[in-house]
């Protein structure tokens, strides 16, 4: 039977979370296929699919198949319509909030499978995908998350020079602000009085 080696790999997952190897297993079941169109009743499910394949793009490899985009012909209309077919089973690996891999993927001539990602899962290590490791993105903030002011780099160091916010900006470019130290009894904070 078909559904016994993804049981067994659910299993799996499962498995890993309670050993520890992994933080979490999300499991979500979507249909086999949906609309592309304008139907939002699984739009979760296509949104999910254009961020595999954004990741997919920047790697220089493919998750088409396991997904696969079809056309198909209404019988009444005559109009077309493209539906996305879902693998029977996919898995995605997060590093924090960031997509790290989906598996399957194909670079051309390998293909990274589900089985061989749970495995590496398994051990405690995270899965390394197949293409390129795309270059990161420099930070670009677009203002000052207080007051939407203009953000100074002082070598890493934010400040917004309208509110005073001062802060850094993390990989993905979220804003975290600095904290601030209170002045003690008799301490002065700021330029020296002369």
């Amino acid at each position: 039977m078909l559904l016994e080696p993804i049981d067994s790999q659910i299993e799996t997952l499962r498995a890993s979370e309670s050993d520890g190897a992994v933080d979490a297993v999300v499991l979500r079941g979507w249909p086999d296929k949906v609309s592309l169109g304008d139907d939002r009743s699984f739009r979760e499910v296509v949104d999910v699919f254009r961020r595999f394949e954004r990741w997919a793009d920047r790697r220089g490899v493919s998750v088409r198949p396991p997904f696969e985009v079809r056309t198909t012909s209404a019988t009444f209309t005559d109009a077309d319509a493209a539906v996305l077919v879902t693998p029977l089973i996919a898995v995605a690996v997060y590093r924090g909030d960031r997509l790290h891999g989906v598996y399957p993927h194909s670079d051309g001539e390998d293909t990274y499978t589900v089985a061989d990602a749970i495995a590496t899962l398994r051990t405690g290590e995270v899965p390394t995908p197949l293409g390129t490791a795309p270059a990161p993105e420099p930070v670009r903030p677009d203002g000052c998350p207080n007051c939407g002011g203009d953000l100074v780099d002082g070598q890493g160091l934010l400040g917004c020079v309208d509110c005073e916010w001062t802060g850094t900006a993390t990989e993905n470019g979220r804003l975290v602000a600095s904290p601030v130290a209170e002045p003690t009894e008799g301490e002065i904070i700021g330029p020296a009085r002369r």
